[in-house]
């Protein structure tokens, strides 16, 4: 059984499609038009073994906020799309990655209840290129609540902008994957007390 997404989300500011194979093997298509943008999603790709398609056109005339976020959305959509019925998944994942001075922690929720909790340190520089750091939060913001998860995101220190924001993107990958990866020992289980994800 296949575990693949695939969005296409069209407005008046943004035309987006994204696929996601969650057993691939890092594979990556990327065009946001946003260079430190798409870098970062081949962090989460390649990092979380996942086959990844995005191409996005958007309104960057204006500023990329919108081709960011709207990305962002579908790029939830199309994960939470390929989890299926999340029957056999660890459910749960965690991960710690270092990127020299910086530190990132991420767990995530396979929940299907949309939650963030996200720090970071408070000087981070700005403006990465044409991305603007504040879009982190939003991003994650954004695939939570279409992915349907609880994510938790922290990083106690750090003080170079791309490392900040890059570990963070490396430790979701590896937090999603673990997260999503199919438990051997629960075939056929959904892991929920309750009956449903």
């Amino acid at each position: 059984m296949t575990r693949v997404g695939r969005v296409e989300r069209t407005t008046k500011e943004t035309s987006v499609l994204v696929e996601i194979d969650l057993d691939g093997t890092g594979r990556t298509e990327l065009s946001t038009g946003v260079g430190f943008y798409d870098h970062m999603l081949d962090q989460l790709g390649r990092h979380g073994l996942f086959d990844l398609t995005v191409s996005t056109e958007g309104d960057l005339h204006i500023d990329t906020h919108h081709t960011i976020e709207d990305t962002a959305l579908a790029l939830g959509a199309a994960f939470r799309q390929a989890l299926g019925d999340k029957v056999g998944v660890y459910r749960f994942g965690n991960c710690t990655v270092p990127l020299d001075e910086s530190l990132a922690q991420v767990t995530v929720d396979l929940s299907g209840r949309p939650y963030l909790v996200h720090t970071e340190p408070e000087n981070i520089a700005p403006m990465i290129g044409s991305y603007d750091t504040t879009m982190t939060r939003h991003i994650l913001e954004s695939f939570v609540a279409q992915a349907q998860v609880a994510l938790h995101v922290h990083v106690p220190y750090g003080r170079n902008a791309h490392h900040i924001v890059e570990c963070q993107f490396k430790a979701l990958a590896r937090a999603l994957r673990y997260a999503s990866e199919r438990d051997p020992r629960a075939a056929g289980i959904l892991p929920s007390t309750k009956g449903a994800l």
